[in-house]
């Protein structure tokens, strides 16, 4: 078995691939993991095990479709996780969203269906839905994205979609709330006021704190992705929550007392354009279909992910000043 994995030197791709090459997916205990990363600032090199035996590093884009065509033959599937990310940078700039978000899901397609790789698994986001007051998005639910990157996120879906539908590739569609967990970038939330704290500084809370988000560890979403990729239709999109929905500001006060903070390490900052108030999943479809269920709780989420970053500060300082964001924080 033969898994390529777009941008695993990522976040959740690296997850995924660690836990892979651990033998922590039954019935892929021996697979081969090619890693395609183009290795921005949000691909870390550190965060999947070089010199594994079942583990090839490829550097490059998913927009190059000749590297593509020269990479697929032999895979047996494909899980793209390959894509710029950061709500506040897609404000900032779209052109890189669109580039790699659109253009790179519709190259790697066509890649597939050239060398007759047809198993694959596209990771999406629950910021395609938009926002929601009350109840909790279905998988049939209007795509109504509010920032340029949940747009090119929507917009990938839909290239996916019409790529099973219209070509018969065997692709299913998750869609997760908000991740968190050890090795992510300190541009967003969860790390980014973590590491301050650490640091001794404040954290930049945008607004009153009260947006809503459904959080979600990394560990839980990665299991996730496989029981899709190994039980998932074809066709198909899968909602993936962590059943746990927290206002900005409960996150932050959490943070505090696990750092040893008070409130007066919060600073309020001007609101994001657009925000949105809240997300919510209906995740029945994922827990009926394939048995899925989140595993770790928040609060035991949480703690260990702090743990984590007191113990790694020499892994974080190197990404959080390399290419330090200041103020943003996605959420």
């Amino acid at each position: 078995m033969r898994i390529l994995v777009t941008g695993g030197a990522g976040f959740i791709g690296s997850h995924y691939v660690r836990t892979l090459l651990a033998g922590g997916y039954p019935g892929y205990e021996d697979a081969h993991v090619t890693v395609l990363d183009k290795l921005t600032y949000a691909g870390n090199r550190a965060n999947i095990p070089l010199g594994h035996p079942r583990l090839e590093l490829v550097e490059g884009d998913v927009c190059d479709r000749d590297l593509l065509r020269g990479l697929l033959p032999g895979h047996d599937a494909v899980v793209h996780f390959a894509a710029e990310s950061h709500v506040d940078r897609s404000l900032a700039s779209a052109d890189e969203f669109v580039r790699t978000n659109i253009g790179g899901t519709q190259t790697l397609l066509d890649a597939c269906l050239e060398t007759g790789v047809t198993r694959i698994v596209h990771v999406s986001t629950d910021e395609v839905y938009g926002t929601i007051a009350e109840g909790s998005w279905t998988e049939d639910h209007p795509l109504l994205p509010n920032s340029p990157y949940a747009a090119t996120k929507a917009a990938s879906d839909l290239i996916a979609r019409a790529y099973w539908r219209t070509h018969g590739l065997d692709l299913s569609i998750t869609r997760c709330s908000n991740n968190y967990g050890p090795y992510q970038h300190p541009e967003k939330l969860i790390p980014l006021f973590l590491t301050n704290l650490l640091e001794g500084g404040t954290v930049p809370l945008y607004g009153d704190g009260l947006n809503v988000r459904e959080w979600l560890h990394v560990d839980d979403h990665c299991r996730a992705i496989q029981l899709v990729l190994t039980r998932g239709r074809a066709g198909e999109i899968y909602n993936v929550g962590g059943g746990n929905e927290q206002t900005n500001l409960a996150v932050t006060e959490r943070l505090l007392r696990l750092c040893g903070a008070d409130r007066s390490a919060i600073r309020h900052v001007a609101d994001r354009k657009g925000h949105d108030l809240r997300y919510s999943l209906d995740e029945t479809k994922i827990r009926e279909e394939l048995g899925y269920a989140p595993l770790i709780s928040f609060e035991q989420g949480m703690a260990d992910t702090v743990a984590w970053y007191r113990d790694n500060a020499h892994w974080w300082k190197a990404s959080k000043h390399r290419n330090d964001q200041g103020e943003g924080n996605r959420t």
